[in-house]
């Protein structure tokens, strides 16, 4: 008889937490049995900022979730955002050991632990070691075992985070009596989900626009080469609607969604709409280009920041991205989105729905973190997959400067 689990992926963001229950029955595969949500307090820029207010909400969704699968969840997979995420990519290099250069395990091991050398300052920690391929002398290579050669290098995207924020997190999961046994940056998580094998071999650029930031994720080759977080988000948006206009956020934020677009026409100063609509006591009339102009002006920046970090890492190449752009999170909703980044980044956008064997609203762009989350727990991770080394280190580490065990 198959054993089973329940488990629940759950990311904290800046305007909400999603808490998505799946049941992984041994091989068998996953069910999906219950989801919730609720508007996010206590978080920032997807940042724990004030650790009760966090801690209520999060228990709160995850009960809710818990209500609705009527079982208890087993453990969490957790989504870590954040402008305090930073990544780099190291290089391990060794010399064949064997008299005969013939590469061993023995080898390969020395390699990846080299790559992994760097230390850290004590206030961050790492929270990913994701392997590219392996070269021989220079050539690349899948798997150099049993190869001749007389050097050997192995390539790692290495992503680390401010320890506070992480056991921030860590904590507001832990105070409801859960453990987390995984910790995925959310662009991971949303790609592993959106992508085909094919797709990431061909290069594809993921960007995630959330409430308070955008995380992206760029794939070359199948591999995962960057990472990044921009601090800025929907809700930016939003609050510079509010400021431009003088309406309040609640306004500005209905506003965005019925009449948004993320780019300026001409023909939009010639066009008006009206705030409310109702023609009740406050509904007034303003240019469509004054919101036009505010969107794109706020989206452009956050795909320029993009570019400028692939131009700097050298990575913004066409051909090698030959997949595009794939668009998705909560924020990606908004009309013209595409059309913008397509203009900024100089690739094919798109946006994208979520696996076709989940249900019509799991599909939403919202939901590809949380579906991504819920992947990692049924596949686990592997090294070798491209995917991401699990970082059981970092929650060993966590748990024991915070007294957890």
């Amino acid at each position: 008889m198959s054993l089973s689990r329940v488990v629940g992926a759950v990311e904290i963001g800046t305007s909400k937490v999603t808490v998505l229950v799946g049941e992984i029955i041994g091989d068998a595969g996953l069910n999906i049995i219950s989801h919730s949500a609720c508007s996010s307090k206590g978080v920032k820029k997807g940042v724990v900022t004030d650790l009760n207010a966090a801690s209520d909400c999060v228990h709160a969704t995850i009960l809710a979730a818990e209500k609705k699968a009527q079982t208890r969840i087993d453990e969490v997979y957790l989504a870590q955002t954040g402008s305090h995420l930073r990544g780099s990519f190291n290089i391990g290099t060794t010399n064949v050991s064997s008299s005969e250069g013939v590469i061993r395990s023995i080898d390969i091991d020395q390699a990846k632990q080299d790559a992994k050398r760097r230390k850290l300052p004590p206030d961050r920690t790492y929270i990913h070691h994701i392997q590219n391929p392996f070269s021989i002398d220079g050539r690349q290579v899948e798997n150099p075992l049993s190869k001749e050669a007389q050097r050997l290098q192995v390539g790692y995207w290495s992503v680390h985070a401010d320890s506070d924020m992480v056991s921030d997190s860590l904590r507001v999961i832990r105070g409801i009596d859960l453990d987390v046994s995984d910790m995925i940056i959310s662009s991971i998580a949303s790609g592993a989900v959106l992508l085909e094998d094919s797709e990431k071999e061909n290069g594809a650029l993921v960007i995630d626009i959330g409430g308070g930031t955008t995380d992206y994720v760029l794939y070359r080759k199948g591999y995962i080469v960057k990472t990044g977080v921009v601090p800025v988000g929907g809700d930016h948006i939003t609050n510079d609607i509010s400021i431009g206009l003088r309406i309040g956020r609640k306004s500005a934020e209905d506003f965005k969604i019925k009449n948004g677009r993320a780019y300026y026409v001409a023909e939009d100063r010639d066009e008006t709409v009206w705030l409310y609509g109702d023609l009740t006591i406050g509904d007034r009339e303003y240019p469509l280009a004054a919101i036009t102009k505010i969107i794109e002006a706020r989206i452009s920046e956050v795909f320029e920041i993009i570019k400028a970090d692939l131009q700097e890492s050298e990575l913004l190449d066409a051909e090698a991205i030959a997949s595009g752009v794939i668009l998705t999170g909560g924020s990606s909703r908004l009309a013209g989105i595409d059309e913008t980044a397509q203009r900024v980044l100089g690739l094919s956008a798109r946006l994208t729905e979520g696996p076709q064997d989940v249900a019509q609203e799991l599909r939403q762009p919202e939901y590809s973190t949380v579906l991504g989350l819920l992947h990692y727990a049924l596949t686990g991770q592997d090294e070798s997959q491209q995917t991401t080394a699990k970082p059981s280190g970092i929650l060993r580490r966590l748990s024991s400067i915070l007294n957890f065990d």
